[in-house]
C-alpha cells in the first residue's frame, strides 16, 4: 500500500470540516479490546450491560497474600492467604487453597478453605471441596465426598431470628 500526500484541495476541505466530522481520538476509558475477535475474525460481541458484575480470577499458578474486597465475583484457582469480602459470588476451584475468613453472597467450594464462612446466602460444597472452619449461611448444600471440620449453621436469618427473640421475650413479660 502506498501513501501519497493529500492534494491542496483535499487538505483545504479537511481543515474546513467541522470538528464533529473529524475522527475522534479514542478516550482511554472508552477503549475496548477483545483478543478473541482478532483470532476468529468475527465481529466483537455486544457490550455487556453496565450492571452486570464482573469476575476477577486468581489463576492456578498464582499465590497471593492480602485482602480481597469488592462488589463483583471472584474465582480463585490458585492460592490466597487473607480475608475475602465480596458482594458477589466466590468460587474456589479444584486444587485451589484459601486461608482466611470469607463473606460473599454465594460460595462454591470445590477446593480447600481454612477459615470461616461468616455470612452467605448460599454455600455449596462440591464432592472435591474441603473445609476447616465454621459455616454460617442461609442455605447449605454439601455433596457426597465433601469434607467439613467445624460447625455448620444454616437456615437462620438474622432479622427473622431477632424478631422471634423479641416476640418470645414479649410473651414472657406478659405472663
Amino acid at each position: 500500500m502506498a501513501i501519497f500526500p493529500a492534494s491542496a484541495s483535499k487538505r483545504a476541505s479537511l481543515s474546513a470540516a467541522p470538528e464533529s466530522a473529524l475522527p475522534k481520538e479514542p478516550d482511554a476509558n472508552e477503549f475496548s479490546f477483545n483478543p478473541a475477535s482478532l483470532m476468529s475474525g468475527a465481529a466483537a460481541p455486544a457490550a455487556r450491560p453496565a450492571r452486570e458484575a464482573r469476575e476477577s480470577v486468581v489463576a492456578s499458578d498464582v499465590s497471593i497474600e492480602g485482602k480481597i474486597q469488592g462488589a463483583g465475583h471472584v474465582r480463585i484457582a490458585g492460592r490466597f492467604k487473607g480475608d475475602v469480602h465480596v458482594e458477589g459470588n466466590l468460587t474456589i476451584e479444584v486444587g485451589a487453597k484459601v486461608s482466611g475468613a470469607v463473606r460473599a453472597r454465594r460460595v462454591v467450594l470445590a477446593g480447600e478453605l481454612e477459615g470461616d464462612i461468616l455470612a452467605a446466602e448460599q454455600v455449596e460444597l462440591t464432592a472435591t471441596g474441603a473445609m476447616t472452619g465454621d459455616i454460617n449461611a442461609s442455605a447449605v448444600t454439601i455433596a457426597a465426598g465433601a469434607r467439613v471440620r467445624g460447625q455448620v449453621n444454616f437456615g437462620w436469618n438474622e432479622a427473622a431470628s431477632s424478631d422471634a427473640v423479641h416476640a418470645v421475650a414479649g410473651r414472657d413479660e406478659a405472663a
